[in-house]
């Protein structure tokens, strides 16, 4: 197949080498903003040049990937469905919700096939426990922990369009934990502090957020999440049911200092990028595109999916700001 690449900047750049290595794709085109990017890439990993969006399109190629900045996301997909062709997109859908439940109407409406990138769902450990959960062996869950540290804040210029911690960071674990135990979220209290760079304040974010979400069979998740967690990029999950508990992300490169005596774990280096601790989950979740683009499966991460996700970032942004919780209704949009 040969497959077009829209956007060519940190993610981008890995999802073209990974794309140029996979075994159903048979070329490549890619494009950038920046045309001296654009010819850069293409020389690195063997792929043809475009233009702009709209020549790739007219290209040829038989589905996109869309790694473009947030804004662009909508205007693209929606180009890409026009086109007929398989879209993978990375998360968001886009920054306003309103914009982001118009595009969700449209795919659904035109019957697309759209994979939004949560590339959580391809992690083994991750997709180990849904199966779990799937197949009744944890019993009725009650009770899940998500977590997700940064090592470090971001350039202050990317904080001030990310849209806050629950819109940029926390919806990894919102999809997370909505994926794995296959419940919708029905309510959510959110709180956090913005100690730390000055940014956070400014913006009415904050560098530290614990989010308190209740399922609609009663099970409660508790995400946390930061900005500072100097030892590395940490990513974890635990399930607890009536009939067994189980984690994943717990392993030798898990950024914690063991204090119990005499323990040895965990004993490597710990995971300082996100790209460290999830780089075989972003190859699997492109693997699985082409599965999609090929006909052999449905999407992975529907736009429902991560129109769901964007009610939940919304809501914890508004029980932040309120100071209560916030039921998902609240914010949903007709």
């Amino acid at each position: 197949m040969r497959l077009g690449l829209i956007g060519l900047g940190r993610i981008g750049s890995f999802h073209a080498d990974t794309l140029s290595q996979l075994p159903d794709v048979d070329s490549l085109v890619v494009t950038d903003v920046v045309a001296e990017v654009t010819r850069a890439m293409a020389d690195r990993v063997g792929a043809d040049v475009a233009e702009s969006p709209a020549s790739l399109l007219r290209d040829g190629v038989d589905a996109i990937v869309i790694a473009a900045a947030t804004d662009a996301h909508t205007e693209l997909i929606r180009a890409g469905v026009d086109a007929g062709v398989p879209v993978f997109c990375e998360k968001p859908l886009s920054a306003d919700l309103a914009e982001a439940a118009a595009i969700a109407r449209y795919v659904t409406e035109h019957g697309a096939g759209v994979q939004v990138g949560y590339p959580r769902r391809f992690d083994p450990a991750f997709s180990a426990a849904r199966q779990a959960v799937e197949a009744g062996e944890l019993g009725w869950v009650h009770t899940v922990r998500s977590t997700t540290l940064d090592p470090a804040p971001a350039p202050r210029a990317y904080i001030e369009t990310s849209g806050g911690i629950f819109r940029d960071c926390s919806v990894h674990d919102f999809d997370t934990v909505r994926w794995v135990t296959g419940r919708e979220v029905v309510e959510v209290y959110a709180t956090g502090s913005a100690r730390g760079a000055d940014v956070f304040a400014e913006l009415g974010d904050v560098a530290t957020a614990a989010t308190l979400l209740t399922f609609d069979d009663g099970a409660t998740a508790v995400v946390s999440n930061t900005r500072y967690n100097p030892r590395g990029y940490d990513v974890r999950l635990e399930l607890h049911g009536t009939a067994d508990s189980v984690a994943a992300g717990w392993s030798d490169t898990t950024p914690l200092r063991n204090l119990e005596p005499g323990a040895t774990w965990p004993s490597g280096p710990p995971a300082t990028f996100f790209m460290d601790r999830l780089a075989a989950a972003f190859r699997a979740e492109l693997q699985a595109f082409t599965d999609v683009v090929a006909g052999r499966r449905t999407s992975p991460c529907t736009v429902d999916d991560a129109l769901a996700v964007a009610y939940i970032a919304e809501a914890a942004t508004l029980s932040l700001h309120e100071h209560r919780p916030v039921r998902i209704d609240e914010v949903r949009l007709p």
